[in-house]
């Protein structure tokens, strides 16, 4: 069979696929490296964003987890704190009312013997002046009730009876038991009766 472009045939050519595309490369190398650098830059673009944003996502985390631990370790260390600070306000009013309590047992001493009314009452005003001066100190106040008007935040009424006069109808009339302010806030309040 005659070729059909009537050239003489080699037998000896052989096509390598390979060679051939590596050819066909060689000779459009100018756009092959070109093409070839546009898509590492394309490509390297969206991998730097994302190691960029990976990276700020790794820092925000680290950031988040040391501030939750740090907020742990504050509650714990306020709550400490707090603990402590009611045991030391314990400890420093106790150490304030020791010597109220010697002078107790001193007075208890020194009129067990004695049948005389009149030391007794002078050695329990003096505690008790005392005792009041050791508290006021430490911030607690008497609440003034008596003849004064029912404010029902600061008093308690227990009872109501007919006004002795005039002027105490609607009044506190009499003062059952004292209320007490620790600073500005109430700690016990005042049981009163009220005048009709």
């Amino acid at each position: 069979m005659a070729n059909e472009n009537n050239l003489p045939q080699d037998d000896n050519l052989t096509v390598d696929p390979h060679h051939v595309a590596g050819e066909m490369a060689d000779a459009d190398g100018e756009n092959t490296d070109a093409s070839a650098a546009a898509n590492a830059t394309a490509t390297a673009e969206p991998d730097m964003t994302a190691s960029r944003t990976d990276t700020e996502l790794t820092d925000l985390k680290d950031k988040y987890l040391r501030l939750a631990a740090e907020f742990e370790n504050y509650k714990r260390r306020t709550s400490k704190e707090r603990i402590d600070l009611f045991k030391t306000a314990n400890q420093e009013l106790m150490v304030a009312l020791l010597p109220v309590l010697d002078d107790f047992g001193r007075a208890r001493t020194a009129t067990a013997t004695t049948d005389d009314a009149g030391a007794v009452r002078d050695a329990i005003e003096i505690i008790h002046s005392k005792l009041n001066k050791t508290l006021q100190q430490k911030g607690l106040a008497l609440m003034e009730a008596q003849g004064g008007d029912f404010d029902a935040e600061l008093h308690e009424a227990i009872t109501q009876i007919p006004a002795p006069s005039d002027d105490l109808k609607g009044k506190i009339v009499d003062v059952v038991e004292q209320g007490y302010y620790l600073g500005d806030k109430v700690i016990r309040h005042a049981k009163v009766v009220l005048g009709q």
